[in-house]
């Protein structure tokens, strides 16, 4: 499956592209203009340039021919309230916009625990959770795209495990790795389309939590 990773470089981004590549899938590294891509092609992956402040129909450009997006871009937290808006908010928009123009129905969506729970929402965050609260709203009734939207807790650097929980009371943290390699298993599940699933680090197998489903 041909899978465009929006946000490639980013923390996140790098793991999906590379997890991807070794289940099989054929990812698409979707890059700013001024970033590096050298060392994805120097690994036989594509590259296609995005630029999230663009309109939607030059975006849909960069998505023509694959199969599912995933959108792991972020303003990051370095930036200030403006660029939340523009890329976590609006630029997460234009690419469900984008992505219907393409073509491309399947569209998986990095959101964050609690998104959808006002009264969860903590500063300094809270201008992330807006912008999470309705573009993940957009995607789920503005759109026909086959969704998947996973929310997980807060992201460490700690060493995958491979075990997760959804438990939608539950509080805690994820790896990155174990974030990646559940959106990969959930692009192959179908079970998952049309769902919000919170995600925290637990003691099930991602493909067990996904058969629950």
């Amino acid at each position: 499956m041909r899978v465009f990773v929006v946000g490639a470089n980013g923390q996140t981004g790098r793991l999906l592209v590379t997890q991807l590549k070794a289940r099989g899938d054929d990812p698409v590294a979707g890059l700013r203009a001024d970033e590096d891509g050298e060392d994805w092609e120097d690994q036989g992956i594509t590259v296609r340039r995005l630029d999230l402040l663009a309109k939607p129909e030059k975006i849909a450009s960069a998505l023509m021919g694959c199969d599912a997006i995933m959108f792991a871009a972020g303003s990051g937290g370095r930036t200030k309230d403006d660029m939340t808006l523009l890329i976590d908010l609006d630029g997460a928009v234009k690419t469900m916009q984008a992505a219907q123009i393409a073509g491309v129905r399947r569209f998986l969506m990095i959101s964050m625990l609690f998104a959808e729970d006002r009264n969860r929402w903590a500063d300094p965050l809270k201008p992330l959770y807006v912008a999470k609260f309705y573009a993940d709203n957009w995607l789920v009734h503005q759109t026909n795209l086959a969704y998947t939207i996973v929310q997980p807790g807060a992201l460490s650097f700690h060493p995958g495990t491979g075990r997760v929980q959804s438990d939608p009371l539950a509080v805690g943290s994820i790896p990155r790795e174990d974030l990646a390699a559940f959106m990969v298993a959930a692009l192959h599940a179908p079970q998952t389309v049309g769902k919000t699933i919170p995600l925290l680090s637990g003691t099930t197998p991602i493909a067990d939590v996904l058969a629950r489903l």
